[in-house]
């Protein structure tokens, strides 16, 4: 037992820093999280159960207690599997505040990770007025997966603490956390979040400010060419799948992530890299752009490229493509 607690507790993850590091880390007491959502309540599950303090905000009430007890089963499930104990759990559980006041949450927050949705307006927003409510010291990083740091660190008085923090999801589970620097972005800030990342027990990744960073400069248009090939009525959308996984060691087919992205996201991703870039290679399927319009996200929605019930594991592929002939 004793064992297992090493496992999920700070001073195990903080063992191999140095002693900046772990100053650094030490300095990093209270974490707001902005956002309930699927990355808000992950990224708040981790910090909690790291130790830390987490302030998590969001406009609707519902969605922060739908937040924490979703936060609370993923740690049964941890627990079931011995990756976690229930003490440590109801410490974790115990580190978290919820707030509809962002004022109130973030006014003594060291760091704060923005977690809402990809939508440049509202991060713009969402920014200045941490800028405007956070004390000095505070660093803002951003969850997004391709909106430019430097963009959003330009609208706030401190763009040398503004940086990102990119977690995969599902965020207990996934270990990759991208940083992207920001053009004015400090190095003193990069390495403190690169030394909480792996106190995080994650393992960091630092990338420039380009659209897409690197995660989704190389997924999104895979993501994007799979759509065209069914589009264009080149395979079907189980075949497309099970060559990508079985041919090229995916453990998810291309057009399965896209539907747990979900597929709004994945047209919002694909647009930033148009833009940013230029580059009509970057411009969103036609099929891609429909779907969305249509309502069809994915897993989100119960419908994209796959039909997905409530409770059923079964991967189904929806009937407007089931059809071997099946050509837009």
């Amino acid at each position: 037992m004793s064992e297992l607690k090493e496992k999920t507790t700070v001073k195990t993850e903080t063992i191999g820093l140095d002693t900046n590091a772990k100053e650094r880390i030490a300095n990093i007491k209270t974490v707001a999280v902005i956002g309930a959502g699927t990355m808000g309540n992950g990224i708040t599950h981790v910090f909690a159960q790291m130790g830390c303090k987490v302030h998590m905000v969001d406009i609707s009430r519902e969605a922060l207690d739908k937040a924490v007890a979703k936060i609370a089963s993923n740690m049964d499930r941890q627990i079931a599997k011995n990756l976690l104990t229930e003490e440590v759990k109801q410490n974790a559980v115990n580190n978290i505040k919820t707030y509809t006041d962002m004022a109130e949450a973030v006014a003594d927050a060291d760091l704060v990770v923005e977690a809402a949705s990809e939508n440049i307006d509202l991060k713009i927003k969402i920014f200045q007025e941490l800028d405007r409510l956070c004390p000095p010291k505070t660093i803002l990083a951003s969850n997004t997966s391709s909106i430019s740091i430097t963009r959003i660190g330009s609208y706030t008085k401190r763009p040398k603490q503004v940086i990102g923090m990119h977690f995969m999801n599902p965020v207990p589970v996934m270990r990759l956390v991208e940083i992207i620097n920001g053009y004015a972005t400090d190095a003193e800030v990069t390495q403190t979040v690169y030394d909480l990342t792996k106190a995080l027990g994650k393992v960091p990744c630092v990338v420039n400010d380009y659209p897409g960073f690197i995660s989704n400069r190389i997924l999104m248009p895979l993501i994007n060419e799979a759509i065209l090939a069914l589009q264009e009525g080149v395979a079907g959308v189980e075949e497309i799948d099970t060559i990508m996984k079985l041919g090229m060691a995916h453990p998810m087919g291309p057009l399965q992530l896209a539907d747990f992205i979900g597929l709004d996201t994945c047209f919002s991703i694909m647009n930033v890299l148009h833009m940013g870039f230029g580059n009509q290679k970057y411009a969103p399927a036609t099929l891609l752009c429909n779907m969305v319009q249509a309502g069809y996200l994915g897993a989100k929605s119960g419908e994209g490229f796959y039909k997905y019930t409530p409770g059923s594991k079964e991967l189904v592929v929806s009937e407007r493509f089931a059809s071997k002939q099946w050509k837009m």
